[in-house]
This record gives structure tokens, C-alpha cells and sequence, in this order.
């Protein structure tokens, strides 16, 4: 099959608890049928699948593209107040904003899997978070695309 121009640049799978199902095999078998040179994975608030997703798309002649959709807290990830309605003066910090982070060099695969453990490690509030003050401080190698 000739190669497809299209890149899927957000794409849940099995690791997305909840929201995905598509098994990475599976995932990465469609895109080598359909003819795609590039794929993305950006799995919510984590990365446990790269290193497979990596290994299954270099084996079937696709370049992964390595991401994440991330959490980012309106304010702070320290900030862990409940809240009622939404109101954007007085966001509750489990309102989350999401935000798709890709890795453009290993830079950004470095600063991604620090995001990640921040996320997990100190940020977590009903979700693992960042905040845009540790995503301005680690954002060499990324780039951003609205969720």
C-alpha cells in the first residue's frame, strides 16, 4: 500500500485507563495496513506503554512519535481543593486542562518521562498533574498541541 501522508498525533491505548482500548499491537498492525510512516501515542498522564509502542512500530517500519496527554491543574499542582461549580475565577484543582505533549529528540523523551514522575510523584490530585510552571521547566525538546 502506498504510505499515507495523515499522522495520527493522539492516540489513546490499552494504557489509558478507562478511556482506551486499542491493544498496541492491534494499533500498530491498522497503521502499517493503512500505509502510515509516523504514529503517535499519548496516552493520559502516562507513558507505561512507549517502550512497547516504540519496539512494535521501528519492527513494522513506522516512527513512533512518543507522547502524553497530560493533566495540568489551573493553578498549582500543590493546590488540592475540592469545588463546586465551575466558576474560572475559583477553579476547583480537580478541574484539569489536558494538553498533548510530544517528544521532537530525546530531550523532549527525557522531559516527558520527568513530567510524568512529577505528575505522579507530587502533583496527583484525582489525576497525576502538571502545572505550567514545571512544564515551562522542562519543555526544551517538546512540543504542544491543544487537547
Amino acid at each position: 500500500m502506498s504510505e499515507s501522508r495523515f499522522v495520527h498525533l493522539h492516540v489513546h491505548s490499552e494504557y489509558s485507563l478507562l478511556d482506551g482500548a486499542c491493544r498496541l499491537k492491534d494499533l500498530v498492525q491498522m497503521a502499517k495496513d493503512l500505509g502510515m510512516a509516523h504514529l503517535a501515542l499519548t496516552d493520559h498522564g502516562v507513558m507505561h506503554g512507549s517502550l512497547e509502542f516504540y519496539q512494535k512500530a521501528v519492527d513494522a517500519g513506522i516512527h513512533p512519535i512518543i507522547g502524553v496527554e497530560a493533566y495540568v491543574a489551573p493553578r498549582s499542582i500543590h493546590d488540592k481543593k475540592g469545588g463546586g461549580d465551575f466558576n474560572i475565577d475559583d477553579l476547583s484543582d480537580k478541574s484539569n486542562f489536558h494538553l498533548i505533549l510530544l517528544a521532537k529528540n530525546m530531550k523532549g523523551y527525557q522531559n516527558l518521562m520527568r513530567l510524568c514522575s512529577i505528575a505522579q510523584l507530587e502533583g496527583f490530585y484525582y489525576k497525576p498533574r502538571i502545572d505550567r510552571t514545571i512544564l515551562r521547566e522542562y519543555s526544551e525538546g517538546l512540543i504542544g498541541l491543544s487537547a
